[in-house]
């Protein structure tokens, strides 16, 4: 929250800058530099100022937005699953989990990423496409690898809640439905890997937990002694391997 005011604030301060609307100082002194304000009398400046803080704003919610349209998600969630059905609470800690998620997620986004710089952002900064054109073009592979990943009957359910029919083609389903559909697909298919990846580790805690309770051993705690067998489990399989490359193939 702290980043996200500072950048508002900066934000206002370069809107009052541009507009010179806010002050009626005829100089003013900004990071040691005396700065000159003049009321605008073109009304183009004002909405190029309103731009500026639109885009400013938005670039402090940009990190979500990218997260929650990429694969993120999925990885994050699947990667915290690992860790509770090991029965580790800050083992490996939420640094190295949120890091390992990150750089899969680059790593899959990547031809999507390319994608989007060479159809959109490059011919944006040479200037053969204008602002509108660049942002289309850009979310078209971003759309498309949503499309993969949606299931019908979420995209279904958005789209009969906001009342929209006739659709003979995904070019006519708006981003803020297919976005939210995407989200809860994504949910549902980590919560899927989730309970896969707990069925070998509940089958130990059963084990042991039956052994110790045949021994008459009630009083020492199952997780205590089965938490090396998961552990040596999960060693022997090679679990991370697994795990990733089941995660980045469910992308292809």
């Amino acid at each position: 929250m702290k980043r996200s005011a500072k950048i508002f604030i900066l934000a206002i301060s370069i809107v009052i800058l541009t507009s010179g609307i806010a002050s009626a100082e005829p100089e003013v002194s900004l990071f040691g530099k005396n700065v000159k304000l003049e009321d605008s009398k073109k009304p183009q400046d004002y909405v190029f100022s309103l731009q500026l803080l639109f885009v400013l704003t938005i670039l402090t919610l940009a990190p979500s937005i990218l997260i929650m349209m990429t694969s993120f998600t999925r990885i994050i969630i699947v990667l915290s699953f690992i860790r509770n059905a090991l029965g580790l609470q800050q083992t490996p800690p939420n640094q190295v989990i949120i890091g390992l998620a990150l750089f899969l997620t680059f790593f899959i986004m990547a031809p999507i990423g390319a994608q989007v710089n060479e159809d959109a952002i490059q011919p944006f900064l040479k200037e053969e496409i204008n602002q509108e054109v660049a942002l289309k073009k850009a979310m078209e592979p971003i759309r498309e690898f949503m499309f993969r990943q949606t299931r019908d009957k979420d995209l279904g359910l958005f789209l009969n809640m906001k009342k929209i029919d006739g659709v003979s083609n995904l070019e006519d389903i708006p981003s803020h439905v297919l976005i939210p559909a995407f989200i809860i697909s994504e949910l549902k298919t980590a919560f899927q890997i989730g309970f896969v990846i707990y069925i070998p580790f509940l089958v130990i805690d059963m084990v042991v937990s039956s052994t110790l309770m045949s021994m008459g051993m009630m009083m020492l705690p199952p997780v205590i002694i089965s938490l090396p067998f998961k552990i040596l489990l999960f060693v022997l399989v090679d679990g991370w391997n697994l795990i990733v490359k089941s995660i980045v193939l469910g992308f292809k």
